[in-house]
């Protein structure tokens, strides 16, 4: 940052309905109803219905109105990544955050600085979206779901390899793997298809929505089938998408024993794949986990860094020991169910 750059805490403020960039006028993922919405991916905590105004990723708006029905009530913006917009005086681009379809980094720019916003990202290769792309800046917003030095992610293959073990193993019970609609789901898909899984993923019906709409950017899904389309018709042997709490219908399970299966970050932790009820869990993730955190903010090469939603206390504790100058933002609403 030059010596007359605007100091980034003078104009991107924490408020109550969010993080407000002040000579913008306008949120990132507000948690409440604004004028003007910039929206980082699609997940029901990051973006919500009811603003005037939303610039998002042509993807991330596809999945609002999927999921929300009205984007906005005025037309919305779309916004490619790397193509540019003023709001009020701010410089705004999108950078691929490699979360989800159409996950974006905002990048702010404001007399002399830079600041990104990461949202949610990950950096490992996944088929279903863009990589995400480290931009040098001032300031680093970061995430935090997994920032302890105990989340550190296997890795996805050999998870997998998990799964089409146990299919092998327990080949008169059905897998039924709890997954959330945008983002896991396709991408659990992508990586059984990659492990050579050529036969047909049955799905619960909230999941084909945006399978459906995933296919329709070009990501290629191979061979599904309704669950509601195969009521009387057995299950053993199958794998099975579904929501982690949906029921799978009368009868669908019935007598079957299925092999319940978690996938997510959080089942490297005991407690949570009991509660969860899983009996095979999967750590598959869609966030950076530890090594991933500070990989990224060696990357974007920012001499500051503010963390949000998650183990905040942690990565800014570490990152004050590698000589960065670090803050928790503390907001409030964004919730780690998607993982």
């Amino acid at each position: 940052m030059g010596p007359r750059a605007a100091s980034p805490e003078t104009w991107i403020q924490p408020r109550r309905k969010g993080l407000y960039v002040i000579p913008g006028d306008f949120y990132i993922d507000p948690t409440h109803v604004v004028e003007t919405a910039v929206i980082t991916h699609g997940h029901g905590d990051h973006a919500r219905p009811g603003h005037r105004r939303v610039v998002a990723t042509p993807e991330t708006l596809a999945i609002m109105q999927v999921r929300l029905g009205r984007t906005s009530k005025d037309s919305p913006t779309a916004l490619a990544y790397g193509e540019r917009l003023r709001i009020g005086d701010v410089g705004v681009w999108l950078a691929p955050a490699g979360h989800v379809l159409g996950s974006a980094q905002i990048v702010l720019e404001y007399r002399g600085a830079r600041v990104v916003v990461s949202g949610d990202y990950k950096r490992r290769r996944d088929p279903t979206c863009t990589a995400f792309e480290p931009v040098q800046c001032d300031v680093f917003v970061t995430e935090a779901t997994f920032g302890l030095p105990v989340f550190q992610h296997p890795d996805d293959g050999e998870e997998i390899g998990k799964l089409l073990r146990s299919l092998d193993v327990f080949p008169d019970r059905p897998h039924v793997v709890g997954a959330y609609s945008l983002g896991k789901a396709q991408r659990m898909i992508a990586l059984l298809r990659e492990a050579g899984y050529d036969r047909a993923v049955i799905l619960h019906e909230s999941l084909r929505p945006l399978c459906a709409l995933y296919e329709d950017f070009g990501v290629g899904l191979g061979d599904l089938e309704a669950l509601n389309e195969r009521s009387g018709e057995p299950l053993a042997g199958e794998i099975v998408l579904a929501p982690p709490s949906a029921s799978l219908g009368p009868g669908a399970d019935t007598g079957l024993d299925p092999v319940r299966v978690g996938a997510s970050g959080w089942m490297r932790v005991r407690k949570q794949t009991k509660g969860r009820g899983a009996e095979l869990p999967l750590v598959i993730s869609d966030h950076a986990d530890w090594n991933e955190i500070f990989r990224t903010i060696k990357d974007v090469g920012a001499p500051e860094i503010w963390v949000t939603h998650g183990r905040e206390d942690a990565v800014i504790h570490h990152a004050g020991t590698l000589g960065l100058k670090a803050r928790a933002l503390r907001l409030v609403g964004y919730g780690e169910d998607q993982e």
